[in-house]
């Protein structure tokens, strides 16, 4: 198989290769053979079987838990396309890790997200294609290509079918303000604001409300969870002032058995979430959607030179199909 510049070469790491067939099947073409394998002491081997020269390549790789051996499986896989002559490589990462530290809030701690993001223009990223970053700030990180899409156009559709414009779009915290308000502003609902104070790592209490929601559908919504604890204790607050049905949406679901729980014995009726994460969710409360569609079209306009920012509209219904 010869390499070109106009040809586009996808390639799957270990951690969410569902995903990436599932991107490959709405650009009509295979996954790029590469044999990823680790050596006895667990360091890890890559090696493309494919003519990489002058190719366009993308490498589709979450960096979620294992965190570590997914993070330095995409660095390896990137090094060994840097130097098969790859004429461009572009590293999709639907779930990047290492973003919660994006910036130092206490004394003698890493940015780690810059530490990422250092890593991966190093290791020969030309470009990097992400889903919901934990902040935007991240984008800045980069001294290459940032295309940061989201997640929200793709659950709009099915949001619709749950809630009508009397509802109310919760920010669960003071992080998630602006995406909350963005999305009220998509859907013409209303919007409202959980004060959250957090007690140690793994719970959160929430004290204050500013909005109504007293009779109201509410939809909660943030970029990622792993315990729900801040997405339950909303919608615990919710419940208390009157809100007659409670959703929630995050595009990142690290799942545990501990979110689990708290869904099951919480208020919130459905968490619709997406298939960044590799995990398998078979969960009567939880519905998630496939981000494949929204991925592969990035990824063709931006092979072809094209806009990309015309997928952050919900209107453009072209990208579900």
């Amino acid at each position: 198989m010869e390499g070109n510049a106009r040809d586009i070469r996808l390639y799957s790491g270990t951690s969410n290769r569902p995903l990436a067939e599932s991107i490959a099947r709405f650009l009509g073409q295979e996954l790029g053979h590469v044999n990823v394998e680790r050596f006895p002491d667990g360091e890890v081997f890559a090696q493309y079987k494919d003519n990489l020269r002058n190719a366009d390549a993308f490498i589709i790789q979450s960096t979620c838990n294992p965190t570590n051996e997914n993070l330095m499986e995409l660095l390896v896989m990137l090094d060994a396309a840097r130097r098969a002559s790859a004429a461009r490589i572009t590293a999709v990462i639907p779930y990047f890790g290492y973003a919660r530290q994006d910036r130092k809030d206490r004394p003698r701690v890493p940015i780690t997200a810059k530490l990422v993001a250092n890593l991966l223009t190093t290791a020969g990223a030309n470009r990097i294609l992400t889903l919901d970053l934990h902040s935007q700030q991240i984008q800045g990180f980069f001294d290459i290509p940032v295309d940061h899409l989201y997640g929200t156009p793709v659950m709009i559709p099915y949001l619709r079918t749950k809630i009508d414009q009397n509802a109310v779009i919760v920010s669960p915290d003071s992080g998630s303000v602006k995406r909350a308000a963005s999305l009220a502003d998509r859907m013409g609902c209303g919007f409202a604001v959980v004060a959250k104070r957090r007690v140690d790592a793994t719970t959160v209490a929430s004290s204050h409300l500013v909005g109504d929601v007293k009779g109201r559908v509410c939809v909660i919504t943030d970029d990622m969870t792993s315990t729900a604890g801040t997405l339950c204790a909303a919608a615990e607050l919710l419940k208390k002032e009157g809100a007659a049905k409670i959703y929630a949406t995050v595009t990142h679901f690290l799942t545990n058995e501990k979110a689990f729980t708290k869904l099951a014995d919480g208020d919130i009726e459905e968490l619709i979430t997406t298939n960044s994460i590799p995990n398998p969710i078979n969960h009567a409360k939880v519905h998630t959607i496939d981000i494949a569609p929204l991925l592969a079209k990035a990824i063709r306009r931006i092979h072809d030179g094209e806009s990309v920012s015309t997928l952050f509209d919900p209107a453009q219904h072209d990208i579900f199909n």
